[in-house]
């Protein structure tokens, strides 16, 4: 379900381990990854006989491995020549070796000083390929000038060139995706034995171009003993889908409910409940204030309305109504329309004391809060004392940004140290959407790879709620509950793009999609 997403540090602990506790030769792990960026880049590039390539080969392993690709694209008939920004007295055994085996192996190497990298990479003709194999995950802080002077000399040849980048495109900072403050910007990344976790951010994008994980043989022992934190998600979280059984009905498929809707917000309930029945829930029913009864059950039989209180409004005595039939229920979505006015933060204080009583069925506390009861949420932090340890908690950037009282430029630019530092404090699942939605949980944090547009629509984070309450209905731990919901419901934005290349899809669409993305996968 999930694939090791490391960060640079721990990269580098998994290649010690395989060393110093396994006997794998260094040498021999630099030989695997060269030998695995030339397949990466045959693959990519196609026939490399007669393309001219130019290598450069920084201080540190990475540019040992482009020592070794550079002699296999000797070997292809290709026209290799590698800079190395070091004289060979610098560079590590391991790299030494193979600089010295690609010399008499034939390929033409030349000692670039920095003073000299302008002049010189300006005097060159641009090449067929560009390898950077300059920093790696060995960035540590900002780019010195030297070294910021050839990544931008590298970037005025890539404009003319293909550019493959080793492990990592170089000043792209491997734990938060960060240019720093540049970096060089790759069309393909091939990234060894891993992706890094920062090449998975949104604003790696631009640089990494596309990316390929390929194995260079370190053992699982290696990386069990020193597990990643953080985990990317996979295709293979549909396996949590059963398949439905002969003598399904509609009372096994799980009976959500949804709590929201209010005078002028009834769409966010509706689409919520539409994501919940396309996602597989056998029952629907939304409970709203008695005054919007009508309007949100109009044109809508595919799911069941209760009207709750007097007004139009969440108050204090809608939960009254709820009570005698809250038991029910398999799931509860919170919040699609809930309003922002006093009387729905009044509901929402009452109501995990409700909850509890009726789901103290001994397992997960199956529970969604969105849209309106995060904004009450952040507005009164002590409500996040008395909700579910399990709960899912499903903010945009705005609302994350008012729960945890950062401005949204700052989380934006470190959602990844955002999310952490909700999830250090509080022990519900947190999902931050938006372009690679993070599910965080205690000491776990999950990646979605999928940035998809087309889900950047008002009521697309709606229908998210609607699907998660569906899986919880399976009795699906909450964890991997939200991160197949947030993986399926991003593949349907990914689909959308198809028929809608320029955006303009409907959020109710994206739910109309869920089934479609399992009868894709059936006929793989």
């Amino acid at each position: 379900m999930f694939t090791p997403l490391p960060t640079p540090a721990e990269m580098t602990a998994w290649d010690r381990a395989a060393v110093e506790q396994f006997g794998l030769r260094a040498d021999m792990l630099m030989e695997n990854a060269g030998g695995e960026a030339l397949a990466a880049l045959k693959e990519a590039y196609g026939d490399l006989a007669g393309a001219s390539v130019l290598l450069i080969a920084g201080g540190g392993n990475n540019g040992g491995d482009a020592f070794v690709l550079a002699r296999r694209l000797l070997d292809e008939g290709a026209d290799p020549l590698v800079l190395h920004t070091h004289p060979k007295s610098a560079y590590k055994a391991e790299s030494r070796l193979h600089m010295d085996i690609a010399r008499r192996a034939g390929v033409a190497l030349h000692h670039l000083p920095a003073h000299r990298f302008e002049a010189e990479l300006g005097r060159l003709s641009p090449p067929d390929i560009l390898v950077d194999g300059l920093l790696g995950t060995g960035l540590a802080g900002e780019l010195k000038p030297e070294t910021l002077t050839l990544v931008r000399a590298m970037n005025r040849l890539a404009e003319h060139a293909f550019v493959l980048a080793l492990d990592i495109p170089s000043g792209l900072d491997g734990l938060s995706g960060q240019p720093r403050p540049e970096a060089v910007r790759a069309d393909v990344t091939v990234a060894f034995h891993a992706v890094k976790l920062g090449c998975m951010q949104p604003q790696a994008a631009p640089f990494v171009g596309e990316l390929q994980a390929r194995a260079i043989g370190l053992p699982k022992a290696a990386m069990n003993g020193n597990p990643a934190r953080h985990r990317l998600l996979t295709d293979a979280l549909f396996d949590l889908l059963a398949p439905p059984t002969a003598e399904l009905h509609k009372g096994r498929a799980g009976h959500v409910l949804v709590l929201g809707g209010c005078e002028g917000l009834t769409g966010a309930a509706q689409l919520s409940a539409l994501g919940a029945l396309r996602a597989g829930a056998g029952l629907v029913t939304v409970g709203c204030p008695r005054g919007v009864l009508a309007e949100v059950k109009a044109g809508h039989p595919d799911f069941m309305a209760i009207g709750l209180g007097t007004g139009s409004t969440w108050t204090p005595d809608c939960i009254e109504g709820l009570l005698p039939s809250l038991g029910r229920y398999d799931s509860v979505v919170i919040g699609p329309g809930l309003g922002r006015d006093k009387g729905a933060a009044e509901f929402l204080d009452l109501f995990p004391a409700a909850f509890a009583a009726a789901f103290d069925k001994g397992w997960a506390s199956p529970c969604i809060y969105d849209a309106d009861a995060l904004f009450h949420l952040a507005k009164d932090p002590s409500l996040l004392k008395k909700l579910p340890p399990d709960a899912i908690l499903t903010p945009h950037p705005g609302e994350m940004a008012r729960m945890i009282g950062m401005g949204m430029g700052e989380l934006q630019a470190n959602r990844m140290s955002a999310a952490e530092r909700f999830s250090a404090e509080h022990p519900q699942v947190l999902v931050l959407k938006g372009a690679g939605t993070l599910i965080t949980q205690g000491a776990q944090t999950c990646v979605s790879p999928i940035s998809a547009p087309n889900l950047a629509v008002g009521g697309s984070g709606d229908v998210l709620s609607g699907v998660l309450a569906a899986l919880l209905c399976r009795g699906i731990p909450p964890l991997q509950a939200a991160c197949l919901g947030v993986y399926w419901h991003g593949l349907c934005g990914v689909h959308l793009a198809q028929a809608f290349p320029g955006r303009g899809n409907l959020p109710s669409e994206i739910a109309h999609t869920l089934p479609v993305i399992l009868k894709e996968r059936a006929t793989c």
